[in-house]
């Protein structure tokens, strides 16, 4: 059978294939053409999971691969080009104005669309990279059908050497991008770029990265800021409280704006500004829904608490007496560290239950497999998670997690990445930011306020601070990152919902009317914690009601 033929090419090729697809290539008379074709495509998308809309999204370039094929296999596949959407005929020669409304085409379709829909992967993703305008997100968003979940950000993985230039590029791309938030605030009077800067005093302002940090011997504490244009000293004073402990809480590698009076010689700061991130309005849904907030459940662990789990999976299931408006929980978000890994920490074999990646993936699917199908559960990884720790993370590769792409309702992205959920005729939707929280124990140990107030422990002191600076790591050191000069841990996009896991402490509260959420874990405290002095909250789950807002703890301890 044909099928087979071509299941067996895929197999060899490392490929996975849609359903859908499988059966328009299986009717094809040229099998020989389809596998140039999906290796021809494989190639160009670098996308191991073969789908339609895979197609869909590289119209221009399959219908080329199309048209190199001999008269004779095109005659022959014309009807599989017709099913696969790709009837409309161009010529080989493609003149560079339609080349570039091409580009700019698929840049304005960037965006991720994940909803439901095949046998065999996860069910329709569509990837796109580039930078979208406001605009088109909302329009894209406001045609959203009921229970649809859209991907506005996340991440494909990357594969080349690092250079020196890709850290600086980061860097620049960085400053360009933030700097555009601070050029908005009314508190940057007089802004200039820092080779503009005059040699008489005055007053001025401006944004730069902070490239060093120092407290002098008169306890003052001295800036060194840098721009496209130059570098400059901004000197903070201990006379002023409390803008020196507004200096304080500003960390290496940040973009900020300075008000300051001086010359070129040095400045001296009357106000320190920081990107910060306001939301105007607390949204409200049309109608009443749930979302469920989890994370860190490190299945595969001896001390994953697996009755605990499966007495919340009876919950979500309506299994228990005491569940009203169970059916209306429709989103279960997992914030990261799904399995337990292996050699995550020193000594962790001796706590694995499941020593084996791919069988925590079984196992992590057999459990999720048992919630009601109506639900769309989200899961973004973390650092136990089998994948590369540099940020931003890919999301799971299917070498290992194959179990969870059989499951239609479980929807895979990257960390961080900007979800919308809800949305419906008339009605954006609620935009929610998943990041894990590897970076948040630098951020704890380094920032005064933050040390003083033991925030290791109160993890949404941590997200408040992230959103205050605009950026989920911007301390070159507070984790590890794949640089890219479209920075993809900024902040870009205000979110309605900030969620995060990695303390394994939970917490819920508000940040300029972010809802800043915490998730706790399902894994008993491990030696590794209690040699960190880490105090674990276990099986916390947070229900937030899109109608009203309202937010409940449901506890399964």
């Amino acid at each position: 059978m044909n099928s087979n033929e071509i299941l067996k090419f895929c197999v060899e090729k490392g490929l996975l294939l849609d359903k859908e697809v499988l059966n328009l290539f299986s009717e094809a008379s040229d099998i020989e053409s389809v596998k140039m074709i999906i290796e021809k495509v494989r190639s160009y998308t670098k996308e191991r999971i073969i789908t339609k809309k895979l197609f869909e999204k590289n119209k221009e370039e399959v219908i080329k691969i199309f048209s190199d094929l001999p008269k004779e296999s095109q005659e022959k596949l014309n009807n599989l080009k017709i099913k696969l959407g790709l009837s409309i005929e161009i010529t080989k020669e493609v003149s560079l104005n339609n080349l570039c409304q091409s580009q700019e085409s698929q840049l304005v379709q960037q965006e991720q669309k994940i909803s439901s829909g095949f046998s065999g992967v996860n069910s329709g993703v569509d990837i796109k990279t580039g930078n979208n305008t406001e605009k088109t997100k909302k329009e894209m968003i406001s045609e959203s059908s009921e229970g649809e979940v859209k991907i506005l950000s996340s991440n494909i993985h990357h594969s080349k050497k690092l250079e020196v230039e890709d850290f600086v590029n980061c860097f620049r791309g960085r400053l360009k991008e933030m700097s555009k938030f601070l050029q908005e605030r009314p508190e940057m009077e007089n802004l200039v770029s820092i080779n503009k800067i005059p040699f008489k005093k005055g007053k001025l302002s401006i944004i730069g990265l902070v490239a060093d940090k120092r407290v002098t011997k008169n306890k003052n504490i001295i800036f060194e800021v840098e721009d496209l244009t130059g570098k400059t000293r901004v000197l903070v004073t201990q006379n002023n409280k409390e803008l020196y402990e507004k200096a304080e809480e500003v960390t290496l590698d940040s973009v900020m704006g300075f008000k300051c009076f001086g010359n070129k010689e040095i400045l001296f700061a009357t106000d320190v500004v920081f990107p910060d991130c306001f939301l105007q309005e607390r949204k409200k849904a049309p109608v009443e829904e749930y979302v469920l907030f989890t994370g860190d459940l490190h299945i595969g662990s001896k001390l994953f608490m697996e009755e605990n789990f499966l007495k919340f999976i009876d919950f979500l299931n309506g299994k228990i007496d005491n569940s009203p408006d169970v059916e209306k929980i429709k989103y279960l978000v997992i914030a990261g560290d799904l399995i337990a890994g292996v050699g995550i920490y020193p000594e962790q074999e001796k706590e694995l239950a499941i020593p084996d990646i791919e069988k925590q993936f079984e196992k992590a699917a057999e459990l999720l497999g048992k919630i009601r199908r109506d639900i769309k559960i989200i899961i973004a990884p973390g650092n136990h998670d089998a994948i590369r720790i540099m940020e931003p993370q890919p999301m799971f590769d299917e070498k290992y997690a194959w179990p969870l792409y059989n499951l239609k309702n479980v929807i895979l992205t990257g960390n961080p990445s900007s979800i919308v959920i809800g949305a419906k005729k008339g009605f954006s939707g609620f935009n929610i930011l998943i990041y894990h929280g590897y970076s948040f124990h630098y951020y704890a140990n380094n920032i005064p306020y933050l040390i003083q107030e033991k925030a290791v422990h109160s993890p949404e002191k941590l997200m408040k601070y992230l959103l205050k600076n605009r950026h989920l790591a911007p301390t070159h050191s507070s984790t590890l990152y794949f640089p890219s000069e479209n920075d993809p841990l900024i902040i870009k996009d205000i979110p309605d919902i900030f969620v995060s896991g990695h303390t394994h402490k939970s917490a819920v509260s508000y940040y300029n009317n972010i809802l800043v959420i915490s998730s706790s874990t399902w894994e008993s405290k491990t030696a590794f914690q209690e040699r960190m002095g880490n105090e674990p909250d276990f099986c916390k789950v947070p229900m937030f009601n899109l109608k009203t807002r309202a937010v409940k703890i449901l506890d399964f301890e």
